[in-house]
């Protein structure tokens, strides 16, 4: 990505996988924004609740452990800085961004296996989801960690064998659909449960609706990021993405 403020302060990016793309950023929140967050959200906190497919509905599960609430820009002004970075980190508008949902999982705390993105059968038979708010699918997903666990508490992609654990400053991201805007089965993921200690995260999840021209939708389907922000510009003549037959990152001719 070519901007100015990562070049005086760059973010450091550990990929988890290729394919599909999901990446670590280290160290992106500081222990004093950590504090406001947890302190503006524990009065709020109340059982968390998963939506229901067929209704649209919030409703409670035994496979979702854990307690959430929601706070945004207005919350205070660290949430907005917060966004500001997460635009910068992702590459993404963040005007189509949902509130940051803070989560705490206690002991035994967990979040079985699960898509964040909705599905067509939900978006057709649901009028209260998020599908209907104007503004697109999930598009993708930034996972922050408030806390490191003692024991359990990782991120796994069940479907592709992939696991983050959950360490303290760090931000999970990845991709929720293709280009194309297909749902991509592959990101199923869960929360595994929390034997010793307790675990606190933070999610922002991202639409669609702004991101036409910064994740435009490729000539070929089946093409993806190799790194965040990757496929963000005009594709190349020849080949569809950055070709390794080209020298120094120059289009093909």
């Amino acid at each position: 990505m070519d901007c100015s403020f990562l070049r005086l302060a760059p973010i450091k990016v550990e990929i988890v996988r290729y394919d599909p793309l999901a990446v670590i950023f280290r160290n992106v929140i500081g222990d004093g924004e950590i504090e406001i967050m947890q302190n503006i959200s524990l009065p709020n906190l109340t059982i968390s609740r998963v939506q229901d497919p067929a209704t649209g509905e919030a409703v409670l599960t035994k496979y979702r452990i854990s307690k959430n609430a929601w706070i945004n820009e207005k919350s205070h002004a660290i949430v907005e800085q917060l966004y500001k970075r997460l635009r910068l980190m992702t590459n993404l508008n963040m005007t189509s961004a949902e509130p940051f949902q803070m989560g705490n999982y206690g002991i035994g705390g967990q979040y079985e296996p699960h898509f964040d993105f909705s599905r067509d059968f939900e978006a057709v038979n649901s009028t209260k989801g998020h599908q209907n708010m104007g503004i697109g699918n999930r598009i993708a997903t930034v996972l922050i960690y408030l806390s490191t666990p003692e024991k359990g508490g990782f991120t796994i992609f069940n479907q592709i064998k992939t696991i983050a654990k959950p360490t303290k400053h760090d931000a999970l991201f990845w991709y929720n659909l293709w280009r194309s805007g297909k749902g991509d089965i592959r990101t199923m993921h869960a929360a595994c449960p929390v034997l010793l200690g307790d675990k606190w995260v933070s999610n922002s999840w991202i639409h669609e609706r702004g991101q036409e021209f910064i994740r435009p939708c490729g000539l070929d389907p089946s093409i993806q990021e190799r790194y965040v922000g990757d496929l963000g510009g005009p594709e190349p003549k020849k080949y569809p993405n950055i070709s390794p037959y080209c020298k120094e990152g120059l289009y093909c001719e």
